[in-house]
């Protein structure tokens, strides 16, 4: 008999996993995502990536609100009578009064080497706290928040170069390949779960838009750790005449000058370590991206410029 699996996820970051599952002859029973969003005008209901692969694949969608106390979900789960939960991303947190409806619990795919950096941005936050590795974590589900046993950890090295998005994609695909073996063995009771190290826990909380804001006081590297964790959303940034200035793609460079002074034409810009970044890629508010060599000719940010940290 197939075994039985729920699958819970959201973002793109849970794609590649789902479709690993099920093109290695996995049986998904039912797919819970987050319920569609509304765009900021109402005019386009906007579906998670996961929602789109559901319904492609043809497989039972659950978008609940909610999770807790939803008697009706308790019971769905329940009917399945599914052997395992694959929780990816997913953005609830799942009430303790789920976790043993399937037989080998609730396994979760998370992207940090916990115990570090424990909860809602953990790739976000090692790339902005300059770490020298990242990876993911394959654990058992508690109720605490993310604390559960380890049964597997894959690392990979963080290159200085590289922004959020791309280093989503390399563990994303790192996990779909992992996850094979992993769901294996808990199915057939050859895993081992390790308790974490509580004592060397670390946080990554919810990213907030006023964390863009780049001090140029700052080290380059900090600089840097901030654009390429903040790349796509919300993005770091910068304010020049009142207008606002997302930096998407930067490089640190060896000019110096005056705090958050413009180096020259090339939009390089001096911070508080006698280094500078040199912004590649640019945004204007309220514009389309640009790479800065079409940014620069009409731009007012010309060489001699202060850029004030306000």
């Amino acid at each position: 008999m197939s075994k039985k699996i729920i699958f819970m996820g959201t973002p793109l970051f849970a794609v590649p996993i789902l479709k690993s599952l099920y093109q290695n002859g996995y049986q998904i029973d039912a797919i819970y995502t987050q319920p569609p969003k509304k765009s900021k005008r109402g005019q386009k209901i906007n579906k998670s990536p996961i929602q789109n692969i559901a319904e492609s694949l043809n497989i039972d969608l659950r978008t609940p609100e909610n999770l807790k106390n939803n008697m009706e979900e308790i019971q769905f789960i329940k009917d399945i009578n599914a052997d395992i939960a694959i929780v990816v991303a997913y953005g609830k947190i799942i009430p303790r009064e789920y976790l043993d409806l399937t037989k080998k619990g609730f396994i979760n795919i998370h992207g940090s080497i916990l115990p570090k950096w424990r909860g809602a941005a953990p790739i976000q936050r090692s790339i902005m706290n300059l770490d020298n590795e990242t990876g993911i974590s394959i654990m058992k589900i508690v109720e605490r928040l993310d604390s559960g046993p380890i049964s597997n950890i894959y690392k990979i090295k963080l290159n200085q170069n590289e922004n959020a998005k791309k280093i989503s994609e390399r563990l994303a695909l790192l996990a779909a390949d992992k996850i094979l073996n992993n769901v294996s063995d808990i199915l057939e009771g050859k895993a081992k779960f390790i308790d974490q190290d509580h004592t060397k826990a670390t946080y990554a909380k919810m990213i907030e838009k006023i964390e863009g804001k780049i001090n140029w006081s700052d080290m380059a590297s900090r600089i840097l750790g901030k654009i390429n964790g903040l790349f796509p959303y919300p993005g770091a940034f910068f304010n020049f005449k009142g207008e606002r200035f997302k930096v998407l793609k930067a490089e640190i460079s060896n000019g110096s000058g005056k705090i958050g002074e413009v180096l020259n034409n090339e939009l390089e810009i001096a911070c508080g370590n006698d280094k500078s970044i040199k912004i590649l890629e640019i945004q204007r508010q309220g514009k389309k991206p640009q790479k800065i060599e079409e940014f620069i000719l009409g731009s007012e940010i010309k060489k001699g410029v202060i850029i004030q940290n306000d």
